[in-house]
């Protein structure tokens, strides 16, 4: 492994152990403490803790056992090295914490669910950018979403319904299970909120004086492809070449860098794009339901008379 490569895993791994604080923070700061229950196995766990008193931590370690082995199997086994990593540290920080947060941070239960889901639901959305997941519903999330253009987020409300709903034969109360949902539908949101953003792209047209020098710079340090546009200009009246590319739109302000640097007088025109497959973007994933043609190899197709 080079340097760099070492460099950018440990930023990875901090990221994440970042993101699993956060998570800790919203059930044992809002959530668990107010009697609500969640989404996803840390839910189930925390439904365990309030019927059997059984510890959320561990309880959470034990249940994700086994989809730990399929997301290994099925995802790669980098995916399942994080999602072990992320798994048993959430599970030190569920376990620790509540020595320090004694008390619910606020008594107002649905303020509770509002902040503890929009908590859970950023550092699911920063796990999954950084290839890990802390188990659950999560894990099944991504192997579906490997495969098929489903959100992540609605695949797991959808798992999750059953969990919360269980919450009324415990609590016979409604309104802890409306509370429930409500922490399920602010995870889901926020975690769509946050993958859409990190696959945003930008289509950006260039105009310059020196496309070459720009085009050469683009390439080599962004590591992006680009096309040169012939075109005419009519106040100019000149042909000239225009530069269009394609980047992340966390790499578009590297891209203004470079312009401004070689030609601080080059006109650029911005446009969000709504998606794009090929290489160094997503890949296409067809519909869950899509079903190849049935229609026999031979079958002559004769026009109505």
């Amino acid at each position: 492994m080079t340097k760099s490569v070492i460099l950018k895993e440990a930023k990875s791994y901090a990221i994440i152990t970042l993101g699993l604080m956060v998570s800790a923070i919203g059930w044992t700061g809002f959530i668990i403490p107010s009697d609500i229950v969640g989404g996803g196995v840390m839910g189930l766990s925390s439904l365990l803790y309030f019927i059997f008193d059984l510890p959320v931590g561990p309880t959470n370690l034990v249940l994700n056992g086994v989809l730990i082995l399929l997301s290994m199997r099925i995802l790669g086994k980098g995916f399942g090295i994080k999602t072990i990593y992320s798994l048993v540290t959430l599970s030190v920080f569920i376990t620790v914490f509540p020595y320090f947060i004694t008390e619910p941070i606020v008594t107002d239960r649905f303020m509770a669910a509002i902040i503890g889901g929009g908590l859970v639901g950023a550092s699911i959305g920063i796990l999954f950018v950084q290839g890990g997941s802390t188990g659950g519903t999560e894990i099944i999330a991504m192997m579906i979403n490997k495969n098929h253009n489903i959100s992540p987020g609605r695949i797991m409300v959808f798992c999750d319904i059953f969990i919360i709903s269980s919450s009324f034969i415990v609590f016979e109360s409604l309104e802890t299970m409306v509370f429930g949902f409500v922490v399920v539908g602010l995870m889901s949101y926020i975690a769509d909120m946050l993958l859409t953003g990190s696959r945003q792209s930008v289509q950006i047209l260039i105009i310059s004086q020196k496309p070459k020098e720009i085009a050469d710079k683009l390439s080599s340090q962004i590591n992006r492809g680009l096309s040169f546009l012939k075109g005419r200009g009519y106040y100019y009246a000149g042909d000239r070449e225009f530069i269009i590319t394609i980047v992340k739109k966390s790499e578009s302000h590297m891209v203004f860098q470079i312009i401004k640097e070689t030609d601080p007088d080059a006109f650029i025109s911005v446009a969000n794009v709504m998606a794009v497959y090929g290489a160094g973007f997503d890949q296409y994933k067809p519909p869950l339901n899509s079903k190849k043609s049935t229609r026999p190899k031979n079958t002559e197709v004769r026009p109505v008379e």
